[in-house]
């Protein structure tokens, strides 16, 4: 069960949450990661979408995958993996930490009826999106890294983490890696807390009808990633555009050439020349990462907190 319970015989601590969280989002990235890759390839594309015009590099899925392979090899679909991972390692145990503390202050603190089953998607969609603001705060140099090295072609202008974060620094100091901030935190908090709510809101209904965990927890997750990363999908996209100025090989590869002053003038000038649809750019490899992503990252959590408890279970018992 995501979320804290009273009824659960057995209390996990604040670092067995970080732990489940932090091997449930590894795990999740090594699978998800392929689809990161051509998601943020699609973002930085500048050229209007129109049929008309095929200015773009990347035209669909199939064909940004064969184009990446052809160009790049194989090893392209994991560019950036390791700052990824490290990434998703933070982000996962903190997220998740913060998220069942939260939760279990709310049991505490609250009236009882406050956490009944009919509130239980509003709270989890309020403790969901701070603890995703937490988590981001976090590792907001990573995620930088990690766009940097996602969206590079060939050459390559970074070959190792020590090289990238040298010269970065010398782009522009400590204020480089927190590039996209603001708008990542606009972000994270209605998608994590759509996520964590419509994932409280699709179990419900679901146990109601069947109790098949296992299964239940995969469908459910998958329902949930794709509704929250629609209803919030426009803010990601401007996020990453943030994320890579003063990268220049992003600048040859991708055609962008317009230094953004922040968020409100970024999504100014999308509009302005590659209109609405510019601002939902890779959305179809986004929700098909969204999906297969968040069904992942819930499912393993689910397992991890199960194996931890059931450890604590054959301890007292011996």
């Amino acid at each position: 069960m995501v979320g804290y319970d009273p009824q659960e015989k057995v209390e996990l601590t604040s670092t067995e949450y970080a732990v489940a969280g932090g091997v449930s989002g590894f795990i999740t990235r090594a699978a998800c990661n392929p689809l990161d890759v051509i998601k943020i390839r699609f973002q930085l594309q500048v050229e209007p979408i129109k049929k008309s015009q095929h200015g773009g590099k990347y035209k669909s899925i199939p064909q940004a995958i064969v184009t990446l392979f052809r160009e790049e090899g194989i090893t392209a679909f994991w560019k950036g993996h390791v700052p990824a991972q490290l990434l998703s390692l933070i982000y996962g145990a903190v997220q998740f930490a913060v998220f069942e503390q939260l939760t279990k202050q709310a049991w505490e603190q609250l009236p009882p009826e406050a956490c009944s089953s009919s509130w239980k998607p509003a709270l989890h969609f309020v403790c969901g999106g701070l603890s995703a603001m937490a988590a981001t705060c976090a590792c907001q140099p990573v995620d930088v890294l990690r766009t940097r090295f996602s969206s590079q072609g060939e050459p390559k202008v970074y070959h190792s983490i020590p090289q990238a974060v040298s010269a970065m620094w010398r782009e522009g100091g400590p204020r480089t890696f927190y590039r996209g901030l603001s708008p990542t935190l606009v972000q994270i908090f209605p998608y994590a807390g759509f996520q964590f709510a419509t994932f409280a809101m699709f179990t419900s209904a679901w146990e109601s009808i069947s109790d098949q965990g296992g299964v239940k927890t995969l469908v459910c997750g998958a329902g949930a990633g794709v509704v929250s990363k629609t209803l919030v999908y426009p803010l990601d996209v401007v996020k990453k555009r943030l994320q890579v100025q003063g990268f220049d090989h992003a600048r040859r590869s991708f055609g962008q050439v317009r230094a953004y002053t922040g968020l409100v003038h970024c999504v100014q000038c999308m509009l302005r020349e590659e209109g609405t649809r510019g601002l939902f750019k890779g959305l179809s490899p986004s929700l098909l990462k969204a999906a297969c992503a968040s069904s992942l990252i819930f499912f393993l959590y689910e397992q991890c907190c199960h194996a931890l408890r059931l450890s604590h279970r054959v301890y007292t018992y011996r």
